[in-house]
């Protein structure tokens, strides 16, 4: 993992895509990005492509993609649905009954957000920085949070919006973004 992290932060820092949320499961990853460019994130994933899944499947002796195919996505909404998405992905270990507590999964960005632990590849959302006026109110507000569970109607909607490519967010915003794409 620490491998598939560097080759990330080296990706991202190349592409100028921003890492706001992640864990890093044993057969696939989520992760939170925005980037600079309408192509960032492609350049990013095609870098991980050639940079830790390459190497990986040669010391492996193995061929074909190592994630279970293209990478998906789906467009976000700030504010709510933001921070649900963040929600969803550092509650990922816990809902896949690998651990009690997102605490205890080290592969996550948890451990920023609910403690402030300082990584490299972390550049927190503005609507994470508005929980709290400072540090240790922010990351108590967002253990508070993150302590209560996401309704299953949330988690559905997230997947499907993830597994079809579709704007997560209001019916206004979808609307707009579906009037840009015309």
């Amino acid at each position: 993992m620490a491998a598939y992290a560097h080759s990330l932060r080296e990706g991202a820092t190349k592409y100028g895509v921003a890492i706001h949320a992640w864990v890093f499961m044993t057969n696939h990853v989520h992760m939170l990005l925005s980037a600079d460019t309408n192509q960032g994130i492609s350049e990013l994933m095609r870098h991980i492509g050639r940079h830790y899944v390459q190497p990986f499947n040669f010391k492996y002796a193995r061929s074909g993609s190592l994630f279970g195919g293209r990478f998906r996505s789906s467009l976000v909404q700030d504010e709510v649905y933001l921070l649900n998405c963040i929600r969803y992905i550092e509650l990922n270990p816990v809902r896949a009954g690998m651990t009690a507590d997102p605490g205890d999964y080290h592969w996550s960005s948890y451990h920023c957000h609910a403690f402030g632990k300082i990584a490299g590849m972390w550049t927190p959302r503005p609507e994470y920085l508005g929980l709290g006026e400072n540090k240790a109110e922010r990351q108590k507000i967002y253990r508070e949070t993150i302590a209560q569970s996401l309704t299953s109607e949330t988690v559905q909607k997230i997947r499907h919006c993830l597994n079809t490519g579709l704007v997560l967010g209001t019916q206004d915003f979808r609307d707009q973004i579906n009037a840009l794409r015309s």
